[in-house]
């Protein structure tokens, strides 16, 4: 079966005191009267709501499996916080899915709640045919580290999580390290709540697999940007997560590389939603 509805939305946000931009994909199933699960993805830096919609190819296979997605935007935008538009990597576009603390941003700049608590609740408002209890979460690379550490600091909220090239220990890696320091301050101590490699080490909870593509010829692996060994390393001891972390020879960052693979992520959150 082949088929579904996008929907794109606005809503005044409480969590960032803005307009959020949001997409979502209903299957055809929906139409026909069943409760379908949902999968949400998390982009990356620079990104919009859009970017996933018409560049992974996700829609047919999710049509296939009765798979609601949900793409939101990846940050507030026009919140007035000065130096919010000077970079791609922090600001607009750059939300990090953290729940800023220092002054200027943590009025506005509250993604980990956006997505986790406020989002779901949108969601179940406009979309009754949607299970709001019955979700997974993946993303790419900035969203990547947020689909690791949303699923990390919720045992159990999500049943499976996956990811494209993320950034798996940002404490360590300058886009992280720029971004918390601008968002959490310069304590150390508190960028570990948002860290998925320190998250790894502590987590208890319901069994989590993650499956993780990576390309070998992505510029920003090499650059010691994305640390996925980290992240496997901080499994290893883990009984309750099991991390799959697969290499993709010559692949890069972009949408092709994560086109290529999305089927492979569809059914591995299919499998845990009991859809396969």
């Amino acid at each position: 079966m082949f088929g579904g509805v996008v929907k794109q939305l606005t809503h005044e946000s409480k969590s960032t005191k803005t307009p959020m931009n949001f997409s979502v994909f209903m299957p055809p199933q929906a139409a026909a009267g069943a409760k379908v699960p949902v999968l949400y993805w998390l982009s990356g830096l620079t990104c919009t709501d859009e970017n996933f919609l018409t560049k992974a190819g996700a829609q047919k296979r999710a049509s296939e499996l009765g798979l609601a997605l949900v793409m939101p935007d990846t940050s507030p935008r026009g919140a007035g916080v000065e130096g919010e538009d000077d970079a791609y990597d922090f600001g607009s576009g750059a939300g990090f899915y953290c729940d800023a603390t220092t002054p200027a941003w943590k009025e506005n700049y509250n993604m980990f709640s956006y997505i986790t608590k406020e989002l779901p609740e949108v969601i179940g408002e406009h979309f009754p045919e949607i299970c709001t209890n019955t979700s997974s979460i993946f993303g790419h690379s900035m969203g990547g580290h947020g689909a690791l550490i949303c699923a990390l600091k919720q045992p159990g909220v999500y049943r499976s999580v996956s990811a494209f090239s993320p950034i798996c220990h940002p404490s360590a890696c300058p886009w992280g390290q720029k971004a918390f320091t601008g968002y959490l301050g310069p304590d150390e101590d508190a960028w570990q709540a948002y860290d998925a490699t320190i998250l790894a080490r502590g987590y208890k909870g319901p069994k989590l697999e993650v499956l993780i593509d990576q390309g070998t010829a992505d510029n920003f692996y090499p650059q010691k940007q994305l640390l996925p060994e980290d992240f496997v390393a901080a499994c290893v001891d883990s009984a309750d997560v099991d991390v799959n972390l697969r290499l993709q020879a010559d692949y890069d960052h972009s949408y092709y590389f994560i086109a290529t693979f999305m089927d492979d992520h569809l059914d591995h959150h299919a499998k845990h939603l009991e859809l396969l």
